[in-house]
């Protein structure tokens, strides 16, 4: 294990100590001057990223990184802007930490409280994205965590500005530097790792291949999704043109994110209607189609078939079903869908609950787009990731996914030997919270 990689780890866990029990405020102070310091070096930022874009384009030209990681990559001063704009909105957020979530009287004089508290050291892996940076960082800061932070080499001059900034402005603002650290290289990962007694929790952002190996490679616990393969279910008691529009924002507003839609689902009651509708709207959008048979039957034109129905495309690239029916829709999402994000357009109130209710996923909308699964758009400020996980946190994961809590218990002598045996006290066990 390389000693730079150790003191950094080392580094992050006694931050993570002083972030746990500082202020609130000082933790607010922090991410304003880091939304400042991105505003005042924008074009510092801008520059990094256009060089590891421009690497990035060879990589694509040789078949090493696809066009959809290469568009995650991009950054402009609108995106940028955005990320701004997320550090502030997370310095805004309630605060976790301390949080009383429970109290109970065990006995008069002996009371009981389960508190938030932060889980301590983030490992977060991920691919491409420079606004993953300032999302996990600001999320960490906010929550009292501090944050490992190991990107993929298309985006590593970005995330070496951007980390450097975080740094300086936590500098500034009195708090520990290690709070938000940088590895760079592929053997950093294997030693991230195996850090079971630094690292607290693993967040990989990317392919399905790479949380698949940091989930096969280490004993921390790992929060993650594999994909997003997300399906739209047009209804038969669907309004047409609001299909559509639905449709055509989750494929093509950015095409690349995870919640975009993969699969749309038609009822066959509408479906010689609906399709050529859609082949239409979906060619002005310069979104290809793909379709089953049936699909492909009913558009009027040759569509291409079908690879395989599990497949996350990244593109403006769009599969299209026939299904007899909702049951039908349901157990093609349930075999094919990753548990991201499903959506069912339909004007007929009792059908939607009845796909609310019965379908297995972190987001299950009616008449809206995929696209809305996004922890900003929730309201959280910003996440660190999706989780199609059903353990600790689902969906978007904000600061509540980032804490965990503990229990603590006020007396004042009582022993454990008064209450059992002869004569002995009996508990209370009155709840003081509703």
């Amino acid at each position: 294990m390389s000693g730079q990689v150790l003191e950094l780890a080392r580094a992050a866990k006694e931050a993570s100590h002083t972030l746990a029990v500082v202020t609130p405020e000082r933790r607010k102070e922090a991410l304003e001057r880091i939304a400042g310091m991105l505003e005042s070096n924008a074009a510092e930022i801008l520059a990094a990223n256009a060089a590891d874009v421009e690497l990035a384009q060879g990589l694509v030209e040789r078949g090493e990184l696809s066009t959809a990681t290469l568009n995650r990559l991009k950054l402009t001063a609108q995106k940028l802007a955005e990320m701004v704009g997320s550090v502030r909105a997370t310095a805004e957020l309630p605060e976790v930490i301390g949080k009383v979530l429970d109290r109970m009287e065990l006995d008069a004089g002996l009371e009981l409280e389960k508190i938030s508290v932060p889980l301590g050291v983030l490992a977060v892996i991920f691919e491409a994205r420079p606004d993953a940076v300032t999302q996990i960082g600001a999320l960490a800061i906010k929550s009292g965590n501090a944050a490992i932070l190991k990107p993929g080499k298309e985006v590593e001059q970005t995330a070496t500005v951007l980390v450097g900034l975080i740094r300086q402005a936590l500098i500034e603002a009195e708090l520990p530097a290690g709070a938000v650290s940088l590895v760079l290289g592929r053997e950093a990962v294997g030693e991230l790792l195996g850090m079971t007694e630094s690292i607290d929790l693993v967040i990989p952002r990317g392919s399905k291949q790479l949380v698949q190996y940091v989930q096969a490679n280490t004993r921390i616990p790992v929060l993650g999704h594999a994909e997003g393969i997300c399906h739209i279910y047009v209804d038969d008691a669907a309004d047409a043109e609001l299909a559509l529009a639905v449709i055509a924002d989750a494929k093509t507003d950015y095409p690349s994110a995870c919640n975009a839609v993969e699969t749309v689902l038609v009822h066959r009651g509408i479906a010689g209607e609906f399709l050529p509708l859609l082949a239409e709207r979906m060619s002005a959008e310069k979104v290809a189609l793909l379709g089953s048979d049936e699909a492909a039957a009913l558009v009027g034109q040759g569509l291409s078939p079908v690879g395989e129905w599990d497949t996350e495309y990244g593109d403006l690239t769009l599969a299209v079903r026939v299904v007899a029916d909702m049951g039908e829709a349901i157990a093609h999402i349930h075999r094919y869908g990753s548990g991201h994000t499903e959506s069912i357009v339909t004007a007929d109130a009792g059908h939607a609950e009845r796909f609310l209710r019965e379908v297995d996923a972190a987001g299950v909308y009616h008449n809206v787009s995929t696209r809305f699964a996004d922890g900003f758009r929730y309201g959280f400020g910003a996440e660190v990731g999706v989780s199609t996980s059903k353990i600790h946190a689902r969906g978007p994961v904000g600061l509540d996914g980032l804490t965990t809590y503990k229990y603590l218990l006020r007396g004042n002598g009582q022993l454990v030997g008064s209450y059992h045996g002869k004569d002995a006290r009996a508990f209370t066990h009155v709840r003081k919270m509703s």
